[in-house]
């Protein structure tokens, strides 16, 4: 009997892994030296995938369904001796044989691998220019350095090799405890190597002084300088805490006596209330959801977080390097943490386990990368006759899909949380230990704040962009819509009273980029212009609803600007193209320009509707007479938003993550006129036999509390 063929967006098996990277070894001598970087599944292009898909809910696959070539993506390094050349490859699984191929360019230099961060700290260690520089500092008895790799940000110059820089601090030995908390004491100098011969090229000196003190750092000494002296630990770990933790907090517990009320298959289709999807995992963007349904209607083909840039704010060199790419530098899927029943998530969990490449292409297991659970969200819906005190309420409940990864100092938490009335939203959040550096004792600075003596914590920004892909009840069909709420001048006929307001719709017909305006309440509608709603006449859509946050502010002429253009606008529309996932291009380590960015994709001049189509332009992929080659597209939105954190005290020794606009935002996507009535009416108003009264003010609590529905 013929093996079942797998899903098309099923994620590679250890086999097909294997086979991948057999397949594209197998086309090198055997004295050739590969470094793989990622092997994981070549999605589908959207025009063999969504006939499958539309069959799929329409029950009528069979064995012989067309069904899209499964493939793997492939990306390694040809070790040569004056550099790496990177190879992007994809591999047919089943014709065992590389279909394309495509060298990048010298100058486009690939990601870093944990494998090559940790590779760092030795060849630091061994460097006799890295241990010259350190002579000039005395550490306290006791006192060991560490280093915390860092992508190297833009290149002072575009021919630089591929190169890594290091954050040096020192760890107190002394108390034999493997976590303690070395960034209390930041050691003023910032190693930079060249990564293709790991050779030391120089370690720079850091200005310590505050603003009044220019940018540059002083010349060095004649003796050496004591560092630490007034310095305190800063420690985060309980174990090593100079106070107890608190012995009142009772339990919290999350109880589903019953079990959860999700299923996934072995092939990660959940299925969860009216919703279904599928769950993937890539290196870059760690979870995505794919072909996401409400009652077997499509409503978003794919759903990601494609980057988060973290531009530093403090102009003395060379911190004006300081300045990363989560994604594209590193890759959130790569450092995904392995999460932890009962302290990540609570309740009834679900992980998803990955497979990432190690540096021979072996798949390397990562266990419990993703957690899927539900939680409770607070009320749903209620309403209270007041004529007969009647109340009825429906508690709101999410599934929750979240991942979290460790960047060096800093941890992001995402999730993907999906309502009971056909709602998403897209969550980020911040925590873990903000970035700092040495300041001489006394000093102050407006480049950051003062957390404890020494310590310096430099103001930054953190700007992220999600990647959404519309299938509004249909995989062919999608516009988005800019609309605005707008005053009416009173008019003696019209607007007698000057109460009147009008709601302004603007098709987005070529792809362009769209600011936020509160005072307009603009927002964006993306919508099915075939299907209309049979109560309101409208067209079928969902509303995407982020915060008006602050963009990027480093100047527009800077190089951080230029190469995170994409951080300079709240949303991007663009014209769909296969494979196209990163809104600041694919390669943004060193980079000094966004290259194939969304402004990129923007200058392309897709467009979408006939109106928005350019003169001079042909069919549904001609160019049009200026040399552009734009054609017609189905839209793809990129919402940006980000926070602005200028660090407190009270983020020291690790951030805490309240719901606050500073740590936490959140992008929802709504339905507009998508039903014809309140999804969630059939949710139960049952009411919560776990809940309890508690005593207070000499009361027994004796009680009982009135049911959801009662008088």
């Amino acid at each position: 009997m013929a093996a079942v063929s797998p899903h098309p967006l099923t994620q590679l098996t250890a086999d097909e892994f294997v086979r991948a990277r057999d397949v594209v070894t197998k086309q090198y001598a055997a004295s050739q030296s590969l470094y793989f970087r990622q092997i994981n599944l070549e999605e589908p292009s959207k025009e063999s995938l969504v006939p499958y898909l539309e069959a799929e809910h329409a029950g009528r696959l069979t064995p012989d369904t067309p069904r899209p070539p499964r493939q793997a993506h492939v990306e390694y390094d040809v070790i040569k001796p004056d550099r790496h050349e990177a190879v992007r490859a994809v591999v047919d699984l089943h014709a065992a044989e590389v279909v394309s191929s495509h060298v990048a360019s010298p100058t486009s230099h690939p990601y870093y691998t944990p494998d090559e961060f940790a590779q760092f700290f030795d060849l630091c260690m061994a460097s006799d220019m890295f241990k010259e520089a350190m002579s000039e500092f005395v550490l306290p008895c006791g006192f060991e350095i560490t280093i915390d790799p860092w992508p190297y940000g833009s290149s002072d110059n575009h021919d630089d090799p591929r190169m890594m820089q290091g954050l040096v601090f020192a760890r107190d030995a002394r108390k034999s405890h493997s976590d303690t908390n070395h960034y209390g004491y930041p050691i003023p100098i910032i190693p930079v190597m060249d990564w293709v011969t790991k050779k030391m090229i120089r370690v720079d000196r850091l200005a310590t002084g505050g603003c009044e003190d220019g940018l540059d750092a002083l010349p060095r000494g004649d003796t050496p300088k004591t560092l630490f002296a007034n310095s305190k630990p800063a420690e985060w770990v309980p174990d090593l805490l100079d106070q107890q933790t608190r012995a009142d907090l009772k339990p919290l517990n999350v109880v589903q006596p019953e079990g959860p009320s999700f299923t996934i298959q072995a092939d990660k289709l959940v299925e969860w209330q009216k919703w279904r999807f599928r769950l993937g995992f890539t290196p870059r963007e760690g979870a995505v959801l794919h072909d996401v349904c409400y009652q077997n209607r499509p409503v978003f083909y794919r759903l990601s977080f494609s980057e988060l840039t973290v531009p530093y704010g403090d102009p003395r060199p060379p911190f004006h390097r300081k300045h990363a790419f989560d994604f594209g530098d590193g890759g959130v899927g790569r450092m995904t943490n392995s999460l932890v029943l009962g302290c990540d998530c609570l309740g009834a969990i679900h992980y998803l386990d990955a497979l990432l490449s190690g540096p021979d292409g072996s798949p390397v297991p990562a266990k419990s990368v993703v957690c899927v659970h539900e939680q409770d969200s607070g009320v749903l819906w209620k309403h209270t006759n007041f004529r007969t005190n009647k109340a009825v309420v429906a508690r709101s409940r999410e599934l929750v899909v979240q991942f979290i990864c460790t960047l060096a100092n800093y941890e992001y938490i995402f999730a993907f949380k999906l309502d009971l009335a056909g709602g998403i939203t897209l969550e980020t959040r911040a925590t873990g230990i903000v970035s700092v550096v040495a300041i001489d004792q006394g000093k102050t600075s407006s480049y950051g704040n003062l957390v404890a003596p020494g310590v310096l914590a430099q103001n930054h920004q953190h700007i992220i962009a999600a990647r959404i892909d519309p299938a509004i009840d249909s995989y062919r069909d999608s516009q988005v819509v800019v609309e605005e709420s707008h005053g009416v001048k009173k008019d003696p006929k019209t607007n007698p009273y000057g109460n009147l307001y009008q709601v302004k719709r603007q098709v987005v017909d070529r792809a362009t980029y769209i600011d936020a305006e509160p005072r307009l309440n603009r927002n964006l509608k993306l919508e099915n212009p075939s299907k209309r709603n049979a109560i309101s006449g409208k067209n079928v859509a969902y509303q995407l609803v982020a915060p008006a946050t602050q963009m990027m502010l480093a100047d527009e002429e800077s190089v951080h600007c230029q190469r995170a253009q994409f951080a300079r606008h709240h949303a991007w529309v663009t014209g769909y193209r296969d494979g196209e996932f990163w809104v600041a291009g694919e390669f943004t380590n060193q980079s000094r320009l966004e290259v194939g960015g969304v402004g990129d994709m923007v200058r392309r001049g897709d467009w979408f509707t006939e109106q928005g189509k350019p003169d001079g332009a042909n069919g549904s992929d001609g160019t049009h007479g200026h040399g552009s080659h734009g054609r017609k597209s189905s839209p793809v939105v990129w919402p940006v938003y980000g926070f602005t954190h200028n660090p407190r005290v009270e983020d020291w020794p690790v951030m805490q993550v309240p719901p606050s606009p500073m740590e936490m935002h959140q992008i929802h996507l709504r339905p507009v006129d998508f039903f014809e009535a309140n999804p969630a009416l059939d949710v139960p108003s049952a009411t919560n036999e776990s809940s309890v009264l508690v005593p207070c003010c000499g009361t027994d609590g004796a009680t009982s509390a009135n049911g959801c529905g009662s008088v």
